[in-house]
């Protein structure tokens, strides 16, 4: 069994092990990154997201005539998290969140070279319960693949980089630990089988989540909401399965919270699939119906996104069937449809600008076309009634009820008909609110009948819900260190990002206020450098 040490080992080369490992570099530390995954694929489900983040009184807030403060945001972030009494460790990582954000994470992103495209987005404004109070969502210019390459390149060209060793495709099975002190760990090279023993001074483990694993989700599904839907899709990495979840809880460490989740209730399987079930989550249509299986549009009060992501996945997890339908038209997509993520964004991801800028203003055409092309979940029509039937040819044995989905597009287009000094529909009302904001006029419709003749061709989209990331996860003190049972720090071990529920096992709380997750990631990976540099 070979073995090797470095000062820092750490487990996971995704956006929080690589933002460790570089702080790690400029304080002169030796650090071994040790990744299930291959090279190519280094910054793990980092390399695929949309690279949003919820930030607090920023510049861009402030220029945008947005009043935003800590005290408000942690009011804000308290309504959605629903913390207990007993989560004290992630409530004080939410106020360090939000008191440490904007110097932290902006500043220092945009200090190594990052920009945020200067628009700031509201998301999550609260259903039931407050929410964002304003908008905080921001965007990093060159989404989440630009994120991972530009620390994967500040990595290579450091002056300390002969100090960083990368081991790819090395699965980690168990930590070692010996006088009360976890001083390495052992993993299996997945091509050969060849065991290694790896040993730092310290020990991070930084590999994601569980929902990668739909076993794992369903086994620790939110109980209240009755039994995990029988079909869903993957839109996480199958390699954040909660394994390391496991060894640090037979070391002694405390995981918890593993049923608060961040999911998504519109996906599609990915029409080029890299693993089984992979699925890709959409950006739902404001203006799109949302129906159920059978056509009938889901109510009384209708599914809406923007206002709380996590209630859209409790109704649709509890309908008869475990799928949906969005029904719109090609003027509604074109201007609302989107996928989240860098793949299906690809003007915004290698940040070309005016490609970008010409598609949000003028329809995103290439995108509808590409997935009635690709997608056979995507289903184009001319008539209402040549939709339904291609649905049904998609779903033969659970068909959707003509006069049902008739009777919702035309009790609906009658209430659009009547004008809007009388719209008396909450889908509406949501609409026109978030038409209030500028950023989200640009991405909304005014609404118009969906039957209307100029506005191209019917459009339905069978969904599933898709998972994504674990808010829960291993328990952690303020500076990353991993806490027994007992409450102690264990000599040793640490963790970040993901893996740690983004501070404290669970920092987000039950709902998160959206865009709190590569930001957490960069956060606790900081918080750990520090603790680290001074050990």
């Amino acid at each position: 069994m070979n073995s090797d040490r470095t000062d820092v080992l750490i487990i996971g080369a995704g956006i929080a092990g690589l933002v460790l490992a570089y702080e790690c570099l400029e304080r002169g530390r030796s650090v071994r990154l040790v990744d299930r995954d291959n090279a190519e694929n280094v910054g793990g489900l980092a390399i695929w997201a949309f690279g949003g983040m919820a930030l607090v009184d920023t510049p861009m807030q402030r220029r945008m005539g947005i009043k935003d403060s800590p005290e408000l945001a942690m009011a804000d972030w308290k309504s959605f998290a629903d913390f207990g009494p007993d989560d004290v460790w992630p409530q004080r990582w939410a106020e360090k969140y939000v008191e440490e954000c904007t110097g932290r994470i902006f500043h220092w992103l945009k200090d190594r070279g990052m920009k945020f495209f200067p628009a700031v987005n509201w998301v999550e404004r609260g259903q039931y319960c407050p929410g964002n109070s304003v908008p905080r969502y921001h965007l990093l210019w060159g989404a989440g693949y630009w994120l991972v390459k530009r620390f994967v390149e500040l990595l290579r060209e450091h002056e300390n980089a002969a100090l960083l060793k990368w081991t790819f495709e090395h699965r980690v099975d168990d930590l070692i630990a010996g006088n009360d002190r976890v001083t390495g760990c052992v993993a299996k090279n997945e091509t050969t089988g060849e065991a290694h023993e790896f040993f730092g001074d310290q020990v991070v483990v930084a590999t994601g989540g569980i929902n990668g694993d739909l076993q794992k989700v369903r086994d620790n599904w939110h109980e209240p909401w009755g039994a995990a839907p029988a079909e869903m899709l993957n839109g996480s990495n199958p390699n954040a399965d909660g394994r390391m979840h496991d060894v640090v809880s037979d070391h002694g460490g405390v995981v918890t919270h593993l049923d608060w989740m961040w999911n998504y209730a519109a996906g599609i399987p990915h029409p080029q699939p890299k693993f089984d079930l992979h699925g890709l989550s959409l950006v739902p249509c404001k203006s799109a119906l949302w129906l159920d299986h059978s056509g009938a549009r889901i109510g009384p009060e209708p599914l809406v996104t923007g206002f709380d992501t996590n209630e859209l996945c409790r109704r649709v997890s509890q309908l008869e069937k475990p799928w949906t339908w969005h029904l719109l038209n090609w003027r509604i997509a074109a201007k609302e449809f989107a996928i989240s993520g860098s793949e299906h964004n690809p003007h915004f991801r290698d940040r070309r600008l005016l490609p970008f800028l010409k598609e949000t203003l003028f329809g995103n055409h290439r995108l509808v076309r590409q997935m009635r092309d690709e997608c056979d979940h995507f289903i184009v029509a001319d008539t209402l009634r040549e939709l339904v039937d291609a649905m049904n040819r998609l779903n033969p044995d659970d068909p959707v009820i003509f006069e049902n989905i008739e009777k919702a597009v035309t009790d609906y287009d009658a209430v659009i008909r009547r004008g809007e000094a009388q719209w008396n529909d909450d889908q509406l009302r949501r609409i026109q609110q978030a038409r209030a904001w500028r950023s989200d006029r640009i991405r909304t419709c005014k609404p118009k009948p969906m039957l209307d003749e100029k506005s191209g061709p019917l459009i339905a989209i069978k969904l599933r819900l898709i998972t994504r990331k674990s808010l829960g996860g291993i328990q952690t003190d303020l500076e990353s260190r991993v806490l027994d049972r007992s409450g102690r720090p264990i000599d040793g071990l640490y963790a970040i990002g993901e893996a740690a529920g983004f501070g404290g096992g669970g920092a987000s709380g039950f709902r998160s206020l959206e865009g709190t997750f590569l930001s957490g990631c960069i956060l606790t990976a900081r918080a750990a450098a520090d603790s680290l540099g001074a050990g």
